[in-house]
């Protein structure tokens, strides 16, 4: 079906291109909320994608299956969101304060997996996606290299070395 409507899309018909993004629009979400952390900014991401999936959707070409072709649209609107998160350093101090102050109590174990992943959001950004890509999306190495365009092996010492650095930041017994 996806398959169908992709290529109505490609050829301007607006009904089929809405079609697909109600079809996505909840993976992209989850896809955006797991890259961020954060409700409002998966919104903001998942929002982007959109727009940027209406100026990109005729150059899909079919040489990858459009659910990953739109992994790689919604990752590349995830680093970009970050990169101008970082650039707006007091808007991002206003938010860890507010989030502080708001934050109803957690049990520990919540409270420890939160921290494994807001350290995972701090690796180096192939490290960071390899990971989230194998553990928060549950994609084979195979299906994440596909994802990010390199090899499986590039992808496995990803892992390794995040792995790696998350034992260091996190202690031991965290990972």
């Amino acid at each position: 079906m996806d398959a169908e409507l992709v290529e109505k899309a490609v050829d301007g018909d607006r009904q089929a291109f809405g079609q697909l993004v109600e079809r996505h629009y909840d993976f992209v979400h989850a896809v955006a909320w797991r890259w961020s952390g954060n409700v409002s900014d998966a919104e903001d991401i998942a929002q982007d994608v959109c727009l940027r999936l209406g100026a990109a959707i005729r150059g899909f070409r079919g040489t990858s299956r459009f659910r990953t072709w739109l992994y790689t649209l919604t990752l590349n609107a995830a680093r970009d969101h970050r990169r101008r998160q970082v650039r707006d350093n007091s808007r991002l101090q206003a938010y860890a304060s507010e989030q502080a102050t708001a934050a109803p109590p957690q049990d520990p174990d919540e409270e420890q997996r939160e921290a494994l992943w807001a350290a995972v959001r701090e690796l180096p950004e192939k490290q960071c996606d390899a990971v989230l890509l194998v553990y928060a999306e549950g994609l084979s190495h195979a299906a994440a290299a596909d994802v990010l365009g390199c090899s499986e092996a590039t992808i496995s010492w990803h892992v390794h070395e995040a792995r790696k650095r998350l034992k260091t930041l996190l202690g031991k017994e965290a990972v």
